[in-house]
């Protein structure tokens, strides 16, 4: 089952410039439903077999649009994740890095309260594998059915850790980057809450990073799940004040470094792991230890 996508999911791409036409074969590729893309004073025209729109609503009317992928550049990416909001789709994922933070801002207090469900900015996407559900950036080769759920803020070590899972033999039933800016829509704790609630999820991979207190958040949540979680946290070699890789990875506090989210992690009993190598080992450990492989 997985979540966020299923096979229902039919994505419309806003900014189908060229990062957009290319995740378009890319998803079409995989077997996803990319019904149409948007690109305001291009509408009606049709480009790798999508049909283009000029906005969001038309989308939606004309195709059934349910799930919104965004490349809009950083200065317009806020406006259009308000657009998807305003054409009720259930779920926006913003691909877009560099949006300004006041624009974000904007973004939360005006999403607060509705049915969209924001994921990012600056994420790699969602991918659900068994139903062949993609929105977003991630290579599909690495993926394989299961029943290992994956959250991360960093695209790169998502799939880096869902090839470890799959060489080991662990499927997943989706993916989800919640994005590595300093304000993002869809919170680690949250994105535990969908997958605690999934039936077809067994346990969980949680990767974060320095900076903030997201994990520290996380780990509160955890302490009352009753599905395991391997967690994993980048940056722990990071000096403080220096922004390691994503806007959101700084140390600000002794709350932002990684031997204060692996200690709330561990105190809330997640399996933490020092090194990225070793996540897919460790969860078929736990799996074993829990009888679910």
């Amino acid at each position: 089952m997985g979540v966020l996508l299923d096979e229902n999911t039919r994505v419309v791409i806003q900014g189908f410039g060229g990062a957009g036409q290319r995740e378009a074969r890319n998803s079409l590729d995989y077997g996803t439903k990319v019904v149409a893309g948007v690109t305001p004073g291009r509408g009606g025209q049709l480009i790798e077999g999508v049909p283009i729109r000029n906005t969001v609503r038309q989308a939606v009317d004309e195709f059934g649009a349910n799930v919104s992928l965004i490349f809009v550049p950083a200065p317009f990416a806020a406006d259009a994740i308000i657009e998807a909001a305003d054409a009720g789709l259930a779920t926006i994922i913003c691909i877009t890095e560099g949006i300004a933070i006041r624009d974000m801002v904007g973004v939360k207090r005006y999403l607060r309260g509705s049915s969209s469900r924001l994921i990012g900015p600056n994420c790699p996407g969602v991918i659900t594998v068994a139903s062949h559900a993609r929105a977003g950036i991630m290579p599909v080769d690495v993926y394989m059915p299961g029943s290992v759920g994956v959250i991360s803020r960093s695209g790169t070590l998502v799939y880096e850790t869902v090839d470890q899972l799959t060489r080991a033999g662990i499927g997943q039933t989706s993916s989800v980057g919640v994005g590595g800016d300093p304000i993002i829509g869809t919170t680690q704790r949250e994105a535990l809450q969908l997958f605690e609630e999934d039936p077809d999820t067994a346990a969980i991979v949680l990767i974060g990073e320095i900076g903030g207190t997201a994990e520290q958040e996380a780990a509160d949540y955890i302490k009352q799940m009753t599905k395991p979680v391997v967690a994993f946290i980048a940056g722990a070699t990071a000096p403080p004040g220096r922004r390691m890789g994503h806007a959101g990875a700084i140390i600000a506090g002794k709350a932002g470094t990684a031997q204060a989210k692996q200690s709330a992690l561990m105190a809330a009993g997640a399996t933490v792991v020092q090194s990225p190598s070793q996540i897919g080992a460790t969860m078929l450990q736990v799996l074993k230890e829990r009888g679910l492989a």
